[in-house]
C-alpha cells in the first residue's frame, strides 16, 4: 500500500491531534493570551458562548486565534491587548469532521497555508486541532526507523564518532 493511499483511508479521529484554548467571544486579547499560556497551546478556537465561566459544550466555532495572529496584528499595536479577541481573530476558520481523511485534511492545510485545522463534529462540537505534527506523528510510527533515524541533511555525515 503507498503512501497516498494510507493518507486517504486514514481518518483524522485517528490521528494524534493536538489540543487547543477555547475562550468566548468577547474575551480579551490579554486574557486570551493568558488563556493560551495556562494551557501550553499556541492555537485559541473562539466560540459564540457568552456565558460566565468555561464554554459549554454546545458553544458553536465562529473563529481561530493563534501566535501568527498576535505577531501580525497584535504586537506592535499599543492597547490592543484590551480589545476583544474577535477583532483579530480569523473569524469562521475552515474545518474538517473526524471522518475527514488524513490527507484532504493535510490537502486542505497546505492549499490555504494553515498550520491549524480545526476538527468539528456533525453537531459542531470541537474535538480538536490538526497540525502537521499529527501526520508526522502518523508516520512516524508507521515508519519509525525511515522517519525517526534519517539525518536533517543525509549528505552531511559526522567527521568522527560522538564522543571520541
Amino acid at each position: 500500500m503507498s503512501l497516498q493511499t494510507e493518507l486517504k483511508s486514514e481518518r483524522v479521529s485517528h490521528l494524534a491531534v493536538s489540543g487547543f484554548s477555547r475562550v468566548s467571544v468577547g474575551t480579551s486579547i490579554r486574557n486570551t493570551l493568558a488563556q493560551m499560556q495556562a494551557d501550553g497551546q499556541v492555537v485559541c478556537l473562539v466560540t459564540d458562548d457568552k456565558q460566565v465561566g468555561p464554554p459549554s459544550e454546545t458553544a458553536q466555532l465562529v473563529g481561530i486565534f493563534t501566535e501568527r495572529d498576535v505577531m501580525r496584528k497584535v504586537i506592535d499595536v499599543p492597547g490592543m491587548l484590551d480589545k476583544p479577541v474577535d477583532e483579530v481573530m480569523t473569524p469562521h476558520p475552515i474545518t474538517v469532521g473526524p471522518d475527514a481523511s488524513a490527507a484532504d485534511a493535510l490537502r486542505l492545510m497546505d492549499e490555504n497555508h494553515f498550520r491549524n485545522l480545526p476538527i468539528v463534529d456533525t453537531s459542531g462540537r470541537l474535538l480538536g486541532n490538526m497540525t502537521h505534527q499529527a501526520i508526522i506523528q502518523y508516520l512516524a510510527d508507521r515508519y519509525p526507523v525511515e522517519v525517526l533515524n534519517r539525518p536533517s541533511d543525509p549528505e552531511r555525515f559526522p567527521h568522527k564518532a560522538e564522543g571520541g
